[in-house]
């Protein structure tokens, strides 16, 4: 038997050389093992930011993190296999709470969806934090818990565990403090080796460009794509990438609470923005064709609104908080579990005009700077802070009416914030052309 030398793998990669399977997936079980150290992943990632790696690479990255720890058997449960999809977004402004949205309302239709999320950073969010702040719902429920509330309410959204695909998290930890998270390959293993672990047999990910997203521009996001197709592909995995265009925020809310407020009353027909439920429509009418649930987007978008309309959607959402650990009660009652911010006031428009521009970035920051997003991964999160009604490009304001509703610690807490957003927002003297919300589209099947 030849002797292991991280070292080795790290300088091919490092002179631009191919790395075989054997080699690739040789290194992760030595990053399991306690053969490699950080410095060498760093080393061995900072090789791969720079160098790049073919998809062939790329793939068998992806199935070594997967082969690190446990994938979910499905096996015995009762569910046809074709209804194990999954949904994924590489992030924005706004973003986690369609999946909140989305979930429930697909597994009403005979989705089951087993959602390994993760924490948001910087100006974006992730969805485990919005199930974190459900009080008594586990975001790190053992595999037996998470896989009986998938069976049980057909959708559960949990944080990473150490049980499945531990390298990635190993790998992420040092990709984090050395400045590779930006590298597409590694970009794209760390998403699908997640998701096969989860034994999923379909995903489909909204892959997002613009000032509230990570991918600056439609090409940024068209490469994430095209890569997450072709290792998706490679693996033997259907997968369908909607490229969303994320210049303003999603929704109407940011900050934790808030947007699980949304959530409920998006699916209790109370309150829709119109881009995120044409977004919600879309990538479900996506997930319900992969799963053979429906013939045409058509058949789709009727089974969606039947579902949402019963009232059937909004029951999954309370069965998976309950299947979690959450409160039975909290869609009839969420004003008992969610308090309100000691300071709550409206942003007032400088102006009367249309709305030309909502910098999503901008807004981004300012909410992390109330302390609803985290300026690294150590920082808690404040739940009950944040902003709701936020307007939307092409809308009407007049002077005085309300930019958004800013939920604050404090009335100092409030000047910044209403400072900076102002600033994010341009309002102007003519209407603006509303944009589609999906300007593209990848698939394994192309």
């Amino acid at each position: 038997m030849s002797v292991f030398l991280p070292a080795q793998i790290i300088r091919a990669k490092r002179n631009g050389e191919s790395l075989s399977e054997a080699g690739i997936r040789r290194f992760v079980e030595g990053i399991g093992a306690g053969e490699v150290s950080e410095a060498q992943i760093g080393a061995f990632t900072m090789a791969c930011f720079l160098n790049g790696m073919a998809p062939e690479e790329t793939a068998a990255l992806t199935l070594a993190m997967r082969d690190s720890g446990e994938v979910i058997d499905w096996t015995g449960a009762g569910i046809d296999p074709r209804t194990i999809i999954d949904k994924h977004s590489s992030g924005g402004t706004g973003d986690e709470k369609v999946s909140l949205i989305l979930a429930p309302l697909v597994a009403a239709c005979g989705i089951h969806m087993p959602m390994i999320s993760a924490r948001g950073l910087g100006h974006t969010g992730g969805e485990v934090d919005l199930m974190e702040a459900i009080p008594g719902a586990s975001i790190a429920p053992s595999t037996q818990m998470f896989r009986q509330a998938v069976m049980d309410a057909g959708v559960a959204i949990i944080g990473p565990t150490t049980k499945l695909a531990p390298a990635d998290a190993a790998i992420y930890y040092v990709r984090d403090v050395t400045a590779t998270v930006e590298s597409i390959p590694l970009i794209t293993a760390s998403i699908l080796s997640k998701k096969l672990a989860s034994g999923v047999s379909g995903l489909v990910m909204s892959v997002n460009y613009g000032s509230g997203a990570f991918m600056p521009t439609y090409a940024d996001a068209d490469e994430l794509a095209g890569s997450l197709i072709s290792v998706a592909r490679l693996a033997g995995l259907p997968m369908v990438a909607p490229i969303v265009e994320m210049d303003e925020v999603m929704g109407d809310a940011i900050g934790s609470r808030l947007q699980l407020r949304e959530a409920i009353d998006f699916l209790a027909g109370r309150r829709q923005e119109p881009r995120m439920r044409a977004l919600v429509m879309d990538i479900s009418a996506e997930i319900l064709a992969m799963a053979g649930l429906a013939a045409s987007t058509e058949e789709a978008a009727a089974m969606l609104e039947k579902r949402l309309a019963q009232g059937s959607a909004l029951e999954r959402f309370s069965r998976m908080v309950a299947a979690l650990g959450g409160p039975t009660d909290l869609v009839e009652n969420a004003g008992s579990y969610f308090p309100p911010a000691p300071f709550v006031s409206p942003l007032p428009s400088p102006t009367s005009g249309f709305v030309r521009k909502v910098d999503a970035y901008a807004i981004g920051l300012a909410m992390v700077e109330l302390g609803a997003g985290r300026k690294i991964a150590s920082d808690a999160l404040d739940h009950d802070v944040g902003l709701t009604g936020i307007v939307h490009v092409g809308d009407v304001v007049e002077k005085g009416e309300p930019l958004c509703i800013l939920h604050c610690r404090c009335e100092a807490a409030f000047a910044t914030a209403a400072e900076a957003i102002s600033a994010a927002i341009l309002i102007g003297r003519h209407r603006p052309e509303r944009r589609p919300v999906v300007t593209g589209r990848l698939s394994t099947s192309d």
